[in-house]
């Protein structure tokens, strides 16, 4: 009991410097733990300085666009391609997604009265004509075909989110089977598509049809360049349209109008026609170069029609078989069979053929001048003349051919008039 009592006072005053010495500790540790995580004294605050004012939105500069969009809106550029997924499948569905909503479904619609014999009831009905165009600016032009608005009374578009608007014929041209139509394009979103260049192109380029195949709007097919340079005659003018785009992508009745892209969203052509015994696609189709496209529909807006430059010949490229067999004193060119009177040809003294000759069934007439180049770039077939004049002039132009007559090189100026009707 008397140890007990002994160890008491020493157990109290052991308790009491514990408890001083934690507090001490307490308190050196309150003091320093702000200078371990704050480091200074002085808390600092980084704040990003903005390198421009940010502009005001005041609440009357814009006019908003009623909702009405039932499909995600599309992006306006194509997206990056991502590494390691399929790169073909990325590109079709970036150009998609580009290029969709500037592609729209066309129907003419014309009314007609029926008339029934055996009843007074005289039923309203609809021929319904189908193809396809797209948005060229954002005042609401459309390009399409001539053929597939030819004679309409009244046209329908609609565009990729379903929205219908009217549209009037602005204008045509015969020789390229090119039309543009217009809508009011207050309320609609328009998106105008982007012109490729028709020289870029090779055969075996990927492209890509957007359009309206038996009704079926916004469907998109693909394939690739098949073949260029091709001549087509078109069905109602004696003048050919040269350049035409060949693809293997299935064109089919109603995707006439449409555009036809390259991998980069680029109009590069428009579908017009198709090779087929059946009216189906059967792996070749054909488009109008992109060329023409700009020309025509700036001309058709600006002035309402589009004059094509005119020389006035009717000639026969050649190939090496059929220069030597006819010994002409040529590598190549276009042999002028026949020069129409009053033509810019004609006035330039430009001279046909006078001797007829036989090639293996086929006929020349020779004698007459064999065009060899214009403004310096080499003619070697008929199609080289006609892109020339399509690409580059229109009437008033001059330019100058190079031409061999009678064993000599000439240059002969020519002065362009318009075609005639």
């Amino acid at each position: 009991m008397h140890n007990q009592n002994n160890r008491l006072p020493w157990l109290i005053g052991g308790t009491v410097l514990l408890v001083a010495m934690s507090c001490v500790c307490i308190i050196a540790l309150a003091v320093a733990t702000p200078r371990l995580f704050r480091g200074p004294d002085t808390i600092t605050t980084f704040q990003a300085e903005p390198t421009e004012e940010i502009p005001k939105i005041e609440a009357d500069s814009f006019d908003p666009v009623p909702l009405r969009t039932v499909v995600p809106n599309p992006t306006p550029t194509l997206a990056p391609i991502t590494p390691g997924q399929d790169l073909e499948t990325q590109i079709y569905t970036n150009v998609y997604e580009r290029v969709n909503p500037s592609v729209v479904a066309i129907r003419v619609i014309d009314e007609e009265v029926v008339e029934d014999e055996d009843s007074d009831i005289r039923p309203f009905f609809f021929n319904t004509g189908e193809g396809s165009g797209f948005v060229i600016d954002r005042d609401g032009h459309i390009v399409t075909n001539r053929h597939v608005v030819q004679g309409a009374q009244s046209l329908v578009v609609q565009f990729y989110d379903g929205i219908l608007a009217p549209a009037e014929i602005i204008g045509f041209d015969r020789d390229t089977d090119l039309a543009v139509i217009k809508v009011d394009p207050r309320g609609l979103d328009l998106r105008p598509v982007s012109f490729g260049n028709i020289g870029e192109l090779r055969v075996g380029d990927r492209v890509i049809v957007i359009g309206n195949p038996f009704g079926n709007a916004n469907t998109l097919t693909t394939g690739i360049v098949s073949a260029l340079g091709r001549q087509i005659n078109l069905f109602d003018t004696v003048f050919q349209l040269p350049e035409v785009i060949q693809t293997d992508a299935a064109i089919n009745p109603g995707n006439s109008g449409g555009p036809i892209l390259n991998a980069k969203g680029e109009v590069i052509g428009v579908a017009f026609m198709l090779q087929s015994e059946t009216r189906a696609n059967s792996g070749i189709g054909f488009g109008i170069p992109v060329y023409f496209v700009e020309r025509v529909s700036a001309a058709i807006i600006e002035d309402g029609e589009y004059h094509h430059a005119y020389l006035g010949i009717r000639g026969n490229g050649l190939s090496p078989f059929e220069i030597q067999a006819l010994g002409l004193d040529v590598d190549s060119g276009v042999l002028v069979a026949e020069v129409l009177q009053d033509t810019p040809a004609d006035k330039a003294g430009l001279r046909g053929g006078t001797d007829a000759r036989s090639v293996e069934g086929a006929q020349f007439l020779i004698g007459g001048d064999i065009i060899v180049g214009i403004d310096g770039q080499p003619i070697k077939i008929f199609n080289d003349l006609l892109a020339y004049l399509g690409r580059h002039t229109g009437p008033g132009d001059t330019v100058i051919l190079t031409i061999v007559r009678d064993g000599e090189t000439l240059d002969i100026s020519v002065t362009l008039e318009p075609r005639p009707e």
